[in-house]
């Protein structure tokens, strides 16, 4: 063996790991021999002894385990090289199983291979890693000696899993759709552009998949979701980061109604998967996801928790009432902002993170729904519904436009807030619209945020978290 980084084994002939030996030989007898020799690898996480007898700790994926070193059974050379080991190497590890007379179950050494050594120092197994910044830029090491880390990541393995079988087992679709748009739509955020070469033209990083799967039901699919990377080029804070994950579904023949039905059983699946059961702590407030989701227009949510009822305000088209009751809440109006944005820019600063229950919020204004159908009893509001848990929007959910000249009057009226600086506007997409004048079906759909959920269901403070490689600025 040697410890040269020029010597890196192309393979290790693995017989076993080390959750299977335990297994298989936790009831051995305290200083009993098996009798059988297994090769298994890992990493070392401890080394400890010296003279005649060594002892090292061996982690895989799958948990650790002692290495027992003797120099009666590796000879001089074979027990200096153990004894060379160091912390962070990567060993191939070849012996007999056995337990000590201190109960340990252990591998008793017949040769070790150094896979690969690890050349510079790990951080101690004890305290870890305390600085934050340095878990995310070196999630490796954050994984090596973190346990909730690995949980997070087995965590998303396991919601993407169950998303998955819940829509395929009502008749859903899985699909794909680009990456790069020649339009930035699907919702309204603020695109990342870039170009390419052989075609001499800006394109889109996705924003969102919406109207490549809005195609797919005019094209006569009627149940389809896609489980989603998109990227929005805003700031980043605990609930944002520009690549993010999104489960986005579509069914034809429904309205907002029975899509929110529809994700409050899917909340539960992934929240029953995950935690075994329907209740939750946030912040000490225990939520129970069994009782059925609170529904409130955003009228009701902005007067619970401010005190005033905005209904006539926004019924009279009051924009000197209005902009009062924004900066009441602390929200700074620009000179020819919409209304509806207006209004939405209050509920999100007065109410929207008070609701720590999941609650639809039911009807969002026409100015920041640009892809919802009108509603249907409110003037200037739309079928657009957002899920909010933990004071975070998880999912909005859309009874769907398809009337083609409302569309485009849509996208009318977002090119005039573009031209105003509104860079999160959309941009009209013609081929779209030439898609929906072939007719596409009454239908609700909706995108839920997959890292956002993860964020509440495991309690962790920042979206960061459960994003195995968050977006961040350049550091040393």
């Amino acid at each position: 063996m040697t410890r040269e980084p020029t010597s890196y084994p192309y393979r290790f002939e693995r017989t076993t790991d080390v959750s299977s030996l335990r297994a298989r030989f936790g009831s051995l007898e305290e200083g009993a021999e098996s009798g059988e020799s297994v090769a298994i690898a890992g990493r070392i996480a401890t080394v400890r002894g010296q003279g005649k007898v060594a002892f090292a700790d061996l982690k895989d994926a799958t948990g650790r385990i002692q290495l027992f070193a003797r120099q009666d059974d590796l000879g001089d050379e074979g027990m200096a090289e153990f004894k060379a080991l160091g912390v962070g190497d990567i060993v191939g590890a070849e012996g007999e199983v056995m337990k000590t007379r201190r109960g340990e179950l252990s591998v008793k050494l017949k040769r070790t291979t150094l896979l690969a050594p690890c050349l510079r120092p790990m951080p101690d197994q004890w305290h870890g890693i305390t600085n934050v910044e340095v878990r995310y830029r070196q999630r490796y090491l954050d994984l090596l000696m973190n346990p909730d880390a690995v949980r997070m990541v087995e965590a998303r393995a396991q919601v993407n899993s169950t998303i998955r079988s819940f829509l395929n087992d009502r008749g859903f679709s899985e699909v794909e759709t680009p990456l790069l748009h020649p339009i930035a739509g699907g919702a309204v955020a603020r695109p990342f552009v870039t170009h390419h070469n052989s075609l001499d033209m800006d394109l889109y990083l996705r924003v969102a998949p919406e109207l490549y799967l809005k195609r797919l039901l005019i094209g006569g699919m009627e149940k389809v979701y896609e489980l989603n990377r998109s990227f929005r080029n805003e700031g980043v804070s605990a609930r944002h980061n520009p690549e993010f994950t999104m489960l986005e579904a579509y069914e034809a023949y429904v309205d907002y109604d029975d899509t929110m039905a529809l994700v409050e059983s899917l909340v539960r699946a992934i929240a029953e998967a995950l935690l075994g059961g329907l209740q939750l702590d946030i912040d000490g407030t225990v939520v129970d996801l069994a009782q059925p989701f609170k529904r409130m227009s955003m009228f009701e949510a902005i007067e619970a928790s401010s005190g005033h009822d905005l209904r006539g305000v926004w019924e009279s088209r009051d924009r000197n009432a209005l902009a009062s009751a924004a900066r009441a809440a602390g929200v700074g109006v620009e000179d020819g902002s919409p209304l509806g944005k207006v209004l939405g820019d209050i509920f999100e600063a007065t109410a929207e993170k008070r609701l720590i229950e999941p609650t639809f919020v039911v009807g969002f204004p026409k100015d920041i729904s640009p892809l919802a159908k009108d509603h249907r009893s409110i003037e200037g509001f739309t079928e657009h519904t957002d899920l909010v848990l933990a004071g975070i929007e998880i999912a909005p959910i859309y009874s769907e436009l398809n009337d083609p000249a409302e569309q485009r009057a849509r996208f009318e009226q977002q090119a005039r807030s573009r031209a105003s600086g509104d860079l999160e506007a959309l941009v009209a997409d013609d081929d779209f619209l030439e898609a929906l004048s072939y007719g596409m079906p009454p239908a609700g759909g909706f995108g839920l945020g997959t890292d956002r959920i993860l964020m509440i269901l495991l309690g962790a403070p920042s979206i960061r978290e459960v994003i195995l490689f968050p977006t961040l600025k350049p550091g040393v």
